[in-house]
């Protein structure tokens, strides 16, 4: 599905899952990028961060042995972590960049706030944000994808099917939430790829739609009727403007009790 991915990290544990997540979506000659930005430029602390820096990204190599795909690790020094990972995705053309949101507003995790708020507005490429979860899950019964439209996204059902076929062809849930997506009411079929597809219709009234504050509530809501899944939010607009922000996303990852995907293309 794509053939250069970016993945930022800030911490050790998240490269291993990150790049297995990345290898899911990569195509047969793609490669991932591993990127650790050090958040300043300061000579003494740029030194003294640089050997457990490149220490973070180097076993990216290892993994990418293991999982038959090419990784190259890559670190630099920035105060502007956000513009620097937008940067070395415009130098190396990537078609993808995958980061976990993780923290919340007093957490100095660097994809909190601004840089998650930058990628989201600013990349180019896709920009796909995983919850912990979704990356310590293995088998995925179907893969749910709400929408308040009349139909997902292409983009969104691309990934989904791209998902469901490395899942041994689970089933893909289209969750119709809103009033244009209910009128169509429920379907099924298989796609070009032989995957499972289902229209479910939830219609939900224009009053609760334009409440924004409920709209990972109601999502949930959705996928539990549907006992969860592989949750796939993608981008689309609601009232008031776009859906994917940040403060949506935190909203959501912190009550989603399910492995949860935002792609935002």
């Amino acid at each position: 599905m794509y053939r250069q991915i970016l993945v930022p990290v800030q911490v050790a544990a998240e490269v291993e899952p990150l790049v297995r997540f990345a290898a899911q979506l990569l195509e047969p000659d793609g490669e991932i990028r591993v990127l650790h930005v050090i958040p300043t430029t300061t000579l003494p602390e740029v030194t003294r961060e640089w050997r457990s820096s490149v220490n973070l990204v180097v076993p990216a190599h290892e993994i990418g042995a293991v999982l038959d795909v090419r990784v190259d690790p890559e670190v630099r020094a920035a105060t502007d972590v956000a513009g620097e990972i937008l940067e070395s995705a415009e130098n190396h053309n990537v078609d993808a960049i995958i980061f976990s949101l993780r923290g919340d507003r007093r957490s100095r995790n660097p994809f909190v706030g601004h840089t998650a708020t930058a990628l989201l507005q600013h990349a180019r490429s896709d920009v796909l944000v995983v919850n912990r979860l979704a990356l310590a899950t293995g088998a995925v019964p179907r893969v749910l994808v709400p929408t308040f439209g009349a139909r997902p996204s292409p983009r969104a059902l691309a990934l989904a099917e791209q998902l469901s076929v490395k899942a041994g062809g689970v089933p893909i849930v289209t969750l119709a939430l809103g009033p244009e997506g209910s009128a169509d009411g429920a379907g099924g079929g298989r796609s070009s790829r032989g995957v499972p597809l289902e229209v479910r219709p939830s219609p939900l009234t224009g009053s609760l739609l334009g409440r924004r504050r409920r709209l990972p509530d109601v999502i949930l809501q959705a996928a539990a009727r549907e006992r969860y899944g592989l949750l796939l939010i993608g981008e689309e607009p609601v009232a008031g403007g776009a859906l994917l922000t940040r403060r949506f996303l935190e909203a959501l990852f912190r009550s989603a009790p399910c492995p949860v995907l935002a792609i935002r293309s």
